[in-house]
């Protein structure tokens, strides 16, 4: 038996070969807490609270222990000749869900994504193999149907960022494993669905260039900017203009999508003629304090006037800030997934010790 969260919440049911899924939204809501807080004494008060919000019944109590008798029903019994064993407990406080050796497919997703991450290195197309049978494991949006309480909801919040992570890691090994072909179509719907992920963008430039895409590369960079720019105000972050500073100068990505070389952001000449908007986004973020009031490059001493240097300053200190901050972005973004993969290799050895 498996409880599953990576999707509608059910309980699957290993001697009949398919997945119990309560038919109430109350009882998934139940169900899916008690799941995420498994081998913990959930306090009736937080179930009440995930089950009605502010609207809780005038008896909650009694409608809350008449939801987990249901819940109890529905719960198949051990495997025949195994130790009796009762899921579902009532404590003094609340209730708690006692899974034993029973695993969650959550778990199982994060100890897949760790040992694919630990291929990495060694065998990447192992890696992405790995990966891609963990992303496997996912039917749908996380606790789909589960309610919106706040147990669920933080929980959905953390998969949902684990799964992306995990996808950035498995585009990242099919690019090692010069599998680049097989992807793009994949990342342009990521791009899509979540556009100001920078990072999408970045391993879709790559897996393009690598196919000698490289007009198309360029596009997808100009709409990644069009995108920050307007929702967010910012340019592309380091990163992202290091990619397509590499395309431009017709450099070779190195074996990972992250691109090699001087990490400088002048465009060169040519390539500015041929791609004028990447380039000026470019050529805009390097230059810095060096624009003037109206973007253009200001050589010493051209600003005769003090209102119009003043102004030039303000300009450039602005667009200094901004880079800053694209840059604090970039590392905040790295922080994450490095946090992220520590949660999954705890997880995992967590699980190998139960």
């Amino acid at each position: 038996m498996e409880f599953g969260i990576l999707g509608p919440v059910q309980v699957y049911d290993e001697s009949t070969g398919r997945g119990v899924v309560p038919p109430g939204a109350k009882q998934r809501a139940l169900l899916g807490a008690l799941v995420v807080k498994a081998g913990q004494v959930v306090p009736v008060e937080r179930l009440v609270d995930e089950l009605w919000d502010e609207h809780p019944p005038a008896n909650a109590a009694n409608a809350l222990q008449a939801h987990v008798a249901r819940l109890r029903r529905l719960l198949p019994p051990p495997a025949p000749g195994g130790p009796p064993h009762e899921w579902l407990v009532t404590r003094p406080l609340g209730y708690a869900l006692r899974p034993g050796r029973i695993d969650t497919d959550a778990r199982r997703f994060h100890r897949m994504v760790a040992e694919g991450r630990a291929l990495a290195g060694a065998d990447p197309g192992l890696a992405a193999d790995a990966l891609r049978a963990a992303m496997a494991l996912w039917r749908g949006p996380a606790l789909e149907g589960g309610g919106r309480g706040a147990i669920c909801a933080a929980e959905a919040s953390l998969l949902e960022e684990s799964r992306l992570v995990a996808l950035e890691a498995l585009y990242d090994a099919c690019l090692r494993a010069d599998r680049c072909d097989g992807i793009t179509g994949e990342l342009e719907e990521l791009t899509t669905a979540h556009p100001l992920r920078e990072r999408f963008y970045d391993l879709l430039m790559a897996a393009l260039h690598r196919c000698g895409r490289r007009a198309e590369a360029i596009g997808v960079y100009d709409r990644a900017r069009r995108r920050l720019l307007r929702d967010l105000g910012v340019e592309p972050g380091p990163i992202l203009r290091e990619r397509v500073e590499a395309v431009l100068d017709h450099r070779e990505p190195g074996p990972g999508p992250w691109p090699s070389g001087r990490a400088t952001t002048a465009f060169p000449a040519a390539a500015t003629a041929a791609f004028p908007a990447a380039a000026a986004a470019g050529a805009a973020a390097a230059a810095g304090s060096r624009a003037g009031p109206d973007g253009e490059a200001a050589e010493p001493g051209e600003v005769g006037e003090a209102g119009e240097a003043g102004e030039a300053g303000e300009v450039g200190a602005l667009r200094e800030e901004v880079v800053r901050l694209n840059s604090r972005l970039e590392q905040l973004s790295r922080d994450q997934r490095e946090l992220l993969g520590r949660l999954e290799q705890l997880s995992a050895r967590r699980t190998a010790l139960r």
